[in-house]
């Protein structure tokens, strides 16, 4: 039987969204879906395309639903100039896009930012995701794993500083240095990681295209945006992992520059191209037969050896980590989970790649066949999506299983059981 995913990205860490006592104004609700449609209105030029849509709004306490439309089976109910209604547990939330109720939504989660311009780019980041299917872009998100490791990281954040020295740089020769600079560093990456120059590409496609999207739209003046990207490469470097987050800082990058030199050059991007190729040919930069002596005199002048250091300090750290979860999730008795209509939402911010067995997710909520998985403490999801390993059960009952940092709300039809070594496993009965 053919498996059913759907995996949301949320930047919300589980344990404190239910943590908060959100107030939610109504009267800020149609505000901020009039905010979002003029923005699309005046920036329609960036796809061709009116972006705004069908858009709902969680509160993640009381699980509300304040939507702009009405859904196409009657659930949401009409109050002032919104629609409202109760979001069904088994229905994981997070900032995406999905199909619900006989409609594609952005989804967003409440509080949305106070400053104005945040909040539309976050808002119009998920009405890309919302046109995406229309605008021809496949929906995939692949795992980055080479962006755990040291060297992955180094010359990542090499080539995020080469980016942004040309962002700030006075003269277009010096912009232009640090573009060169920036693509071997991005180039000499990929060389180490066979497969990664595909693997990035498909995440920027997604990721990148989606973020550059709500900078564009995000109403910020020239000066705004640069200082807003300082903030966030300051933010991004202290992530405990670049893996599924990079593309966020990546494609506006370019996108920025590439907006001074041709205006309109995300129009030419389609699901195949090569981001990277096309980023070489745009700006005209031809890269070195010799890329390992360059990338090594290109690292030199935003920092290599500051960056060496703090990125052999944190592979350590990392080493011991990836020792306690083999022995939590691996060695150790534990519980195993397969999939059969997933729904999965996390934080990508600090997931852990653990060898070939597949991700650590510290924060995720899944909602499938056999019940609603909430963890605030770890699990393994195989490298197949094919199933989730917790820490043994510390206590099972009828309908709610227990292990350290996690609980199962378990479906009826369903059990968990215990097998050989000490270890259990979820059963249909």
């Amino acid at each position: 039987m053919k498996k059913t995913y759907l995996i949301l990205f949320t930047f919300l860490f589980i344990h404190e969204i239910f943590s908060q006592q959100l107030q939610i104004s109504g009267d800020s609700i149609p505000i901020w879906f009039n905010e979002a449609k003029v923005a699309t209105h005046e920036n329609g030029i960036v796809w061709d395309k009116d972006l705004y849509g069908p858009m709902m709004l969680i509160n993640p306490v009381t699980r509300e639903i304040y939507a702009n439309e009405a859904d196409n089976e009657g659930y949401l109910l009409h109050e002032g100039n919104y629609y409202k209604g109760i979001l069904p547990d088994e229905i994981s939330f997070a900032n995406t896009a999905m199909e619900w109720k006989g409609k594609r939504w952005a989804m967003l989660i409440l509080p949305l930012p106070e400053d104005k311009n945040a909040r539309l780019n976050l808002i119009t980041h998920e009405l890309f995701h919302l046109a995406q299917p229309s605008l021809g872009y496949i929906l995939n998100n692949c795992d980055n794993n080479h962006l755990d490791q040291k060297d992955g990281r180094i010359y990542l954040r090499l080539e995020l500083k080469a980016l942004y020295r040309a962002i700030i740089a006075k003269t277009p020769l010096v912009v232009k240095e640090h573009i060169i600079n920036a693509l071997i560093l991005r180039k000499y990456r990929q060389s180490l990681f066979p497969g990664s120059d595909t693997t990035e590409n498909l995440m920027e496609l997604n990721e990148g295209l989606a973020e550059y999207t709500g900078q564009v739209m995000s109403g910020r003046s020239r000066e705004q945006t640069i200082a807003n990207f300082q903030q966030r490469l300051v933010r991004f470097m202290g992530n405990p992992t670049f893996v599924r987050s990079f593309a966020y800082q990546t494609i506006p990058l370019y996108g920025f520059l590439l907006d001074d030199l041709q205006k309109g050059w995300n129009k030419e991007i389609t699901a195949k191209t090569d981001l990277t190729a096309y980023f070489i040919q745009a700006f005209g930069v031809e890269i070195p037969a010799s890329l390992k002596e360059q990338a090594t005199v290109a690292g030199e002048k935003y920092g290599y050896k500051a960056v060496w250091k703090e990125e052999t300090e944190r592979e350590e750290q990392t080493k011991k980590r990836i020792l306690q979860y083999k022995a939590a999730f691996i060695d150790e008795p534990h519980l195993e989970m397969k999939f059969e209509k997933m729904q999965i939402s996390f934080d990508p911010r600090n997931i852990m790649p653990l060898e070939n067995y597949g991700t650590v997710y510290p924060n995720l909520r899944i909602t499938d066949n056999w019940g609603i998985l909430t963890v605030e403490n770890g699990a393994l999801v195989s490298q197949n999506w094919e199933k989730v390993t917790l820490t043994k059960p510390l206590s099972i009952g009828d309908r709610i299983i227990k292990g350290e940092g996690w609980e199962l709300e378990i479906a009826d039809g369903y059990k968990i059981i215990e097998i050989e070594h000490g270890n259990f496993k979820l059963v249909k009965q």
